[in-house]
């Protein structure tokens, strides 16, 4: 009996250790694992954005904005940096937003005027140009339906005397002034939450210095209507009656009649 119990533990140790060596070989034979490649590491920077949403007109403060971490290939050069003006949250404060901004978007300083104590129509207003109120109504102010920033054209609507006596007046109407930016209806200068209209007793124009005369003698002559520009037309230039008669392929309507050139109908 010990000697049957000595072979079977004889045995089992000689296939424990066959199983030993099979295992040695075969992980001795596997080749080593290749070392992991280096991660690339992406270049960031801080970029100085809105914290919140910032609205037309708003005056900023430090709290208004906040520095955050951008990768380095996406940044414009008109973002502000952290490594080139560590304290720019602080030097903005006081300045005007001219254009609003959205929670997250880079503050750029084109959209940003420095008020030095005037009036915010005053530090908004492009260079070159006058903030002229005129007075419309619903029915002349395009239903309400004119906001700020749109663009439109200022129609004269006269009357004169026609010719012949014992005929009616002629009722004459021109585009007085063409592709002008409204700056604000009333006293409001930008479009309200969910506004889709504003009735509006006055309405601020940016009128070149010229046009602000032309617009006066207009407002005497007769009545004013404002017609609403389609936003495809925001970049024609501004011009008056007086400027289109040195362009002659600007037709003007009088009469009903197309007249190339804004030669007057005889």
């Amino acid at each position: 009996m010990n000697i049957a119990r000595i072979v079977v533990l004889a045995i089992a140790l000689s296939a424990g250790g066959v199983a030993a060596y099979l295992a040695s070989g075969l992980t001795e034979s596997k080749p080593p694992a290749p070392a992991a490649a280096p991660v690339a590491q992406l270049q960031t920077i801080d970029v100085l954005v809105a914290k919140a949403d910032i609205g037309l007109g708003q005056t900023l403060n430090a709290n208004d904005v906040i520095w955050q971490t951008w990768p380095a290939s996406t940044t414009s050069n008109s973002f502000i940096r952290r490594s080139d003006r560590p304290n720019a949250n602080n030097q903005i404060a006081g300045s005007i937003a001219r254009a609003p901004f959205v929670a997250g978007e880079p503050i750029r300083e084109a959209k940003l005027v420095k008020a030095d104590g005037s009036g915010f129509m005053a530090a908004i207003l492009p260079s070159g140009y006058r903030a002229v109120a005129t007075e419309i109504s619903a029915e002349t102010g395009a239903g309400g339906f004119i906001l700020p920033n749109d663009r439109v054209d200022v129609i004269l609507t006269r009357r004169v005397k026609n010719p012949n006596p014992s005929l009616p007046d002629i009722v004459v109407s021109e585009v007085a002034l063409a592709n002008i930016r409204v700056l604000a209806i009333d006293q409001a200068p930008k479009e309200k939450e969910g506004t889709n209209s504003v009735i509006g007793r006055t309405v601020t124009l940016a009128l070149k210095p010229e046009q602000t005369t032309e617009l006066a003698s207009a407002r005497q002559a007769g009545t004013l209507s404002l017609a609403l520009r389609s936003i495809a037309d925001a970049n024609q230039i501004a011009i008056s009656v007086n400027e289109r008669s040195q362009h002659p392929g600007i037709d003007v309507v009088r009469y009903g009649v197309t007249n190339p050139g804004g030669a007057a109908s005889k």
